[in-house]
């Protein structure tokens, strides 16, 4: 796609007002996009310091931020920001903190900070009955929809939520205590800032001279306000979005804001990308006819110059061990007679449970493959020490870092002298870090406890003012060196290998810090870095797919904004897809948008697969083809599998597959 087609031409070009691309998959959104910076930049004289392009994760960001650059060959583009929601949200309150009430260098809470804090609040104050995880799940909402403590109690229905409302006011007011945001509060609080100080906004409405919103179908309520306070009556905004992609409900996404810009904004003028440029004819009717089961604000019908490809494949199988022993088979023989890469297939299923069979029947082929969702890099323990240790010398009022490590490395600060300074800390409203240097402490320590407090308050003071004086990234090196770091790793890791992967981690971390502090980022000093680094940590999972040539295994939610030129979609039956919660909730819809995005995330071919019965709770139960299956053109689905028996043919081509694939693994000729 050499040249932008009209419809992308006239996206780019469109500079009047308000304006939706309705972009369906695969027509080239991300290239509208980049075109219209550079056309904002270059014909129509705005400064990139006046441009801001949003979307929801750091990898769509870079990727936005190098087609710009290489578009604009070597032109000055400083300040154009292109970044996701909540670094914009970041930004502002970076810079307005003193309005919103915070205190420079504010830590941010990522999801166990807030998890241990609701944890401590319930503890002291007998909350709510029920795990944090419902509590956090139900705090994150309000918070989504704009709700604040006060709101959330007058709306509760029931004494339960009545008393999550309490914590939820527990909870914000030890966060400004802390001088702490969590992730939710990157996007309400600078909602609330703009609210409240027309200054601040007027400020930003200047700053901001066109505003360009990735994937707006997946907005939710406070991102959607933040939005329509910095556009302002101006209008000068482009958002690209896709309804029949809306997969996220249950994070809060609202795909009816798409909907909602024709009322906010009358002159909005809607131009719609239907050309997709990914997949073959056959996939693209597949994917229309199945979404137009669905209530539509905007319709649109995906087209392609690709010609038809082949026929959708639907394979039945008895249970589940059959099914994926089938998947591998069918990428092996593929893979080996169409001389293809193993980076080409793609397996897609509803629930990370079905990843299961998968992995077995892949390694006993010996075949790699790369799963979706494994460990974040930050999730690491030794990067949390390092975290935690970032965040104190940054924030001194950061009490969920000051518990992370005051004993890592082992200080011989045991859980009861923790737990009474934390009481003595409570009784006096101080951060825990300033409460350990407090004369006072010595009426509920013992002196040999007191002291090692006090010590270690002084160490981190000492460390404080260093950083803030000096090389940052340096004198966080002779921290560590400072604790025996490495050596504590090496004491407590499993092996000596695992303690050098750890490590090595570690340097990577570090590494990022001097990459940061090197850059042309708004990031350089220390505090900045870490709310950098934090923000990384919470937006997404470190990418380690890399250009690995693996068969890639993956959720259907994981699998949007992603592409393979064979995509396996897996499991799809009755109460897996549609899940069951979503049948019994009536919510058949984002299911079939959710079976939309994995049709046409295939490029070249698509397979279906479905099982007779499958084993819940160890007992084999029977299992209902998939409604959406009856959705299809059947003209254009191939079934096999079942009571239908495998061309004779079609075994002997797979068995030399088999074969030759033994052959490769033992070197062989």
């Amino acid at each position: 796609m050499s040249e932008l087609n009209p419809r992308q031409r006239e996206a780019v070009h469109y500079i009047d007002g308000p304006l939706l691309v309705l972009a369906g998959a695969g027509s080239g959104k991300t290239r509208v996009i980049t075109r219209k910076i550079v056309y904002l930049i270059e014909r129509c004289a705005i400064a990139p310091r006046h441009v801001t392009a949003v979307t929801f994760t750091n990898k769509a960001a870079r990727e936005m931020q190098e087609r710009v650059g290489a578009l604009l060959k070597g032109r000055d583009a400083s300040g154009l920001t292109v970044s996701t929601f909540h670094t914009l949200g970041l930004n502002i309150l970076r810079r307005e903190h003193a309005l919103a009430g915070y205190k420079p260098g504010f830590s941010i809470f990522d999801t166990q900070d807030s998890e241990a804090l609701l944890k401590e609040l319930q503890r002291r104050d007998e909350g709510p009955e029920g795990g944090v995880a419902g509590q956090q799940w139900r705090i994150s909402g309000w918070k989504n929809d704009l709700l604040d403590p006060v709101q959330a109690l007058a709306a509760a229905s029931d004494p339960s939520e009545a008393a999550s409302a309490r914590l939820y006011a527990a909870y914000q007011r030890s966060l400004r205590a802390y001088n702490a945001v969590d992730f939710d509060d990157l996007i309400v609080q600078p909602v609330q800032l703009l609210r409240a100080h027309p200054e601040a906004l007027e400020r930003w409405q200047g700053r901001i001279r066109h505003l360009l919103v990735d994937e707006y179908q997946d907005t939710n309520q406070s991102q959607y306000e933040l939005v329509r306070l910095l556009v302002g009556v101006r209008g000068a905004l482009t958002v690209v979005g896709d309804d029949d992609q809306s997969i996220y409900a249950w994070r809060g996404a609202r795909p009816e804001n798409l909907a909602r810009l024709r009322e906010d904004f009358p002159r909005l003028k809607l131009i719609k990308l239907e050309q997709n440029y990914r997949s073959t004819g056959r996939i693209l009717k597949a994917a229309n006819r199945l979404i137009a089961n669905n209530p539509h604000v905007f319709d649109k019908r995906l087209w392609s110059e690709l010609g038809p490809g082949d026929p959708i494949r639907v394979i039945e199988c008895r249970n589940e061990e059959q099914e994926a022993q089938r998947v591998v088979s069918e990428i092996l023989h593929h893979r080996l007679t169409k001389d293809g890469r193993w980076g080409d297939y793609a397996i897609l299923y509803r629930g990370n449970h079905q990843s299961r069979g998968f992995e077995k029947a892949l390694r006993e082929q010996r075949v790699p493959y790369y799963l979706s969702g494994g460990t974040s890099f930050f999730a690491r323990t030794e990067i949390k020490d390092l975290m935690a240790y970032l965040r104190l010398v940054t924030n001194p009022e950061d009490d969920a870092a000051f518990l992370r490590i005051v004993n890592t490395p082992r200080r011989e600060i045991g859980p009861g002298t923790l737990e009474k300074l934390g009481e003595y800390a409570a009784r006096r409203g101080t951060p825990l870090l300033q409460a350990s240097t407090e004369l006072g402490l010595a009426q509920v320590l013992n002196p040999r406890a007191a002291e090692r407090l006090s010590e270690f308050a002084r160490w981190v003071d000492e460390h404080a003012r260093d950083t803030a004086r000096a090389d940052p990234v340096q004198t966080f090196r002779a921290l560590l060196r400072d604790i025996r770091y490495e050596n504590w790793l090496r004491e407590t890791a499993s092996s000596d290998k695992a303690a050098q992967r750890q490590w090595e981690n570690c340097e990577e971390l570090i590494g990022w810090l001097e990459a940061l502090q090197r850059g042309r980022l708004h990031e350089k000093t220390l505090p900045e870095m870490v709310n950098h680094l934090t923000l990384m940590n919470m937006l997404e999972q470190r990418d380690e797919e890399g250009t690995d040539d693996r068969v890639h295994l993956l959720t259907l939610h994981a699998a949007k904004g992603l592409e393979f030129p064979h995509v396996f979609l897996v499991g799809v039956e009755e109460e897996l897809l549609p899940h069951r919660t979503s049948i019994e909730e009536d919510s058949i819809e984002e299911e079939r948008r959710l079976a939309y995005v994995g049709i046409t995330r295939a490029r070249r071919t698509l397979t279906l697969t479905l099982a007779a019965t499958r084993k819940r709770y160890g007992e084999a139960l029977a299992c209902q083809p998939s409604r959406f299956l009856e959705e299809l053109p059947a003209e254009d689905l191939q079934w096999s599998g079942g009571k239908r028996e495998t061309p004779p043919e079609e075994r002997r081509e797979r068995g030399s597959a088999h074969l030759a694939q033994m052959r490769s693994l033992l070197g062989g000729g």
